[in-house]
């Protein structure tokens, strides 16, 4: 899709109904970004560390920012720092699932059902390609989490001084110089999940590619950016609008 405009450039089984794993993050972050302030104070329970790796293993009575939470679940997809968030923001994990899932009716997601902030596999939990790329326009929209997607590495400081270096876990960032970032996913159910995006000739793309291999999930990712942003059919009417002719 056109970022600016959410224009539908080109699909394939965009309704399809299906699992989309950590790229449903993009909606944990939206919210979470729309809640408040991101400086308020996140004490970490118990309960939050109760959610199967990827985590940042977050100690109990540990305290941090909901922006420095916010920024390892885009950057490394820690499903703890994202529990906690949830149950931050809306008194509960159950509370906050609906909450996503209302934000998504808002957005016209239409086909879309949220019942965690991590994206692990529950039975009733679904969404689409074409749901996830209106999300991913939205919360692209929002400077605190675009300035968290295009991070490659940094360093997460625990509590207790432990220094934890988290890499972004999409590869689009080393491997094509245009690309800003989004999120990715996988589980078994899910299969490889990418939610994509690129700038160039002052146009920004977003692709998203669910149900994929661990193979192709990257190759379609970049073809389809690619293929947005440079082949000639795509770039000539901006430079024709950008140069007045």
């Amino acid at each position: 899709i056109d970022a600016s405009d959410g224009r539908v450039l080109v699909a394939k089984n965009a309704d399809e109904k299906c699992a989309v794993a950590s790229t449903q993050k993009l909606m944990t972050a939206l919210l979470v970004s729309e809640a408040g302030s991101l400086r308020d104070p996140v004490v970490i329970q118990s309960s939050d560390t109760l959610v199967e790796p990827t985590k940042l293993y977050l100690k109990t009575g540990h305290t941090y920012t909901r922006g420095q939470l916010l920024k390892a679940i885009l950057v490394r997809s820690a499903n703890d720092a994202s529990v906690a968030l949830a149950r931050d923001v809306a008194g509960s994990v159950r509370r906050f699932a609906q909450l996503m899932t209302l934000r998504a009716r808002s957005l016209g997601m239409s086909n879309s059902v949220f019942l965690n902030p991590h994206g692990l596999t529950q039975k009733g939990q679904h969404s689409t390609a074409r749901d996830i790329a209106k999300l991913a326009r939205q919360a692209y929209q929002q400077p605190s989490i675009r300035s968290s997607l295009a991070i490659r590495n940094y360093n997460f400081i625990h509590n207790n001084g432990k220094v934890s270096k988290l890499t972004n876990t999409n590869r689009l960032l080393k491997s094509l110089p245009y690309a800003t970032g989004m999120k990715t996913g996988t589980t078994r159910a899910s299969g490889k999940c990418l939610v994509a995006s690129g700038t160039l000739h002052g146009r920004t793309v977003i692709a998203v590619v669910l149900g994929s291999t661990p193979a192709a999930v990257w190759k379609d990712s970049e073809s389809l950016l690619r293929w947005a942003l440079e082949s000639p059919q795509m770039i000539r009417p901006v430079l024709a609008f950008s140069t007045g002719n």
